[in-house]
């Protein structure tokens, strides 16, 4: 199939001419169409015609998460109301939820950066897309919707949850691919096999979005569907939705779409560039968006750029894995830990489950003690505990430089979810 949307022809040069033009024309229909990037630029001392190269960039203000949910309900609206035609939005940490504006061409935009990453993942025409995660105003659902019936192929709207519903989907239209969370497919995975269903099914692909996965996860989700392929498909509703990215069969790093957006890393402390290769914040600004334009937007998402080229060929930069979120971090006895790190440590155990939990508590002699709770691995030995708990504590003690109780549970008796898990549970507080 003839390749329409990956632009596989596009140079180095034409990129940074692209990225140019559209950072100066969102400058400036931030500055003409929005009161709140007005003020922002005007209080930086900076005005549309500064910019004269991508080394400008760095003269722009940043936004932020609080800016969005201070000024509900529309947020950086820079076209008249009558040019919006959708809206979307995301839960945000004070109630107030951060919403995005669409016009036509957003959503035409949006459509072809997904349709990219359908086309990225080697998706045909003749693949069926079973979409299992949330419809409404979330982004997830609708968006790789659209992106499905732009790139041409079947799309089946299957929502979240409902379990008995999708396993009968996978069956009866011989679903190829599978769109979820990973706790949503590793929910099905398990079914698949409980239900000894494995030789009913088609799923020759898995693509993962909303939640970092472990590695031992996606091999156990990958081994019981029988796919020959999971894909991380990362987004954020403030850039449009899911679609921005998507890794290749390669799985050598996440391509990103740097024709529709500038991806910063920068230090989450320091506001500066990172060393190739280290791990910051991710800061979006795009290039065509017109509803709602994002300028330097501070994420909180935490990853690294890929140096060098893939095997794919593909023109387009890319990031790694999203390792977790800048303010998930938490402190335990003065140290920082990221549930990223403790993720890492337990995939390269044996004899444990893809499944875990971190219980924080503070005791009456008020320090602080945290306990990981991580399933044994299905038909594992219980007289194995001990041991293994003790080797995995070893580990940790060395690795994350905080000591912890580690717990060995049954199999499958932390709960499953259709949508994202809760891994960290803080009850110091």
């Amino acid at each position: 199939m003839q390749k329409r949307f990956t632009q596989a022809s596009i140079t180095t040069d034409e990129l940074a001419a692209l990225q140019l033009a559209g950072l100066k024309w969102t400058v400036h229909h931030a500055y003409t169409g929005s009161d709140f990037y007005r003020k922002q630029f005007d209080e930086a001392g900076v005005k549309p015609e500064d910019i004269k190269s991508l080394e400008d960039l760095k003269r722009l203000p940043f936004t932020t998460s609080q800016d969005l949910q201070g000024n509900y309900p529309y947020p950086l609206i820079s076209v008249p109301f009558e040019d919006v035609v959708r809206l979307h939005a995301s839960s945000g940490t004070t109630g107030k939820r951060k919403v995005m504006v669409y016009t036509a061409k957003d959503i035409d935009d949006w459509a072809d950066m997904f349709a990219r990453c359908y086309e990225t993942a080697g998706l045909s025409r003749e693949d069926r897309v079973q979409i299992c995660v949330g419809y409404g105003v979330w982004t997830a659902g609708v968006g790789f919707q659209l992106g499905c019936e732009r790139f041409g192929a079947f799309a089946i709207p299957a929502g979240p949850g409902n379990i008995d519903m999708q396993l009968q989907f996978l069956v009866d239209f011989q679903t190829t691919v599978i769109c979820s969370t990973a706790s949503m497919a590793l929910l099905l995975a398990e079914e698949v096999q409980s239900r000894g269903l494995r030789d009913q099914i088609n799923v020759k692909k898995v693509i993962f979005g909303a939640e970092r996965s472990s590695d031992a996860l996606r091999q156990k989700v990958k081994t019981l569907l029988g796919a020959e392929h999971i894909f991380d498909i990362p987004g954020l509703t403030e850039i449009y939705g899911p679609g921005t990215g998507l890794d290749c069969v390669h799985h050598t790093g996440i391509h990103y779409w740097s024709d529709y957006y500038i991806l910063e890393i920068l230090d989450p402390e320091t506001l500066e560039p990172v060393k190739e290769g280290e791990v910051g914040e991710m800061v979006y600004t795009t290039l065509k968006k017109e509803g709602a334009p994002m300028i330097r937007y501070r994420s909180r998402d935490l990853t690294r750029l890929i140096p060098g080229d893939c095997p794919c060929g593909s023109p387009f930069p890319r990031h790694d894995k999203i390792v977790g979120r800048s303010d998930d971090m938490f402190i335990v006895r003065g140290v920082n830990i990221y549930p990223s790190h403790i993720d890492e440590i337990l995939s390269r155990q044996q004899g444990i489950g893809s499944e875990f939990q971190i219980h924080l508590d503070r005791l009456d002699d008020g320090k602080d003690y945290m306990t990981i709770k991580v399933e044994r691995e299905e038909g594992g030995d219980p007289a194995s505990d001990r041991n293994l708990a003790t080797g995995i504590e070893r580990t940790v003690r060395k690795e994350a430089l905080v000591s912890g109780q580690v717990e060995i549970v049954d199999y499958q008796s932390l709960p499953r979810t259709e949508r994202k898990s809760k891994r960290v549970f803080d009850n110091r507080n």
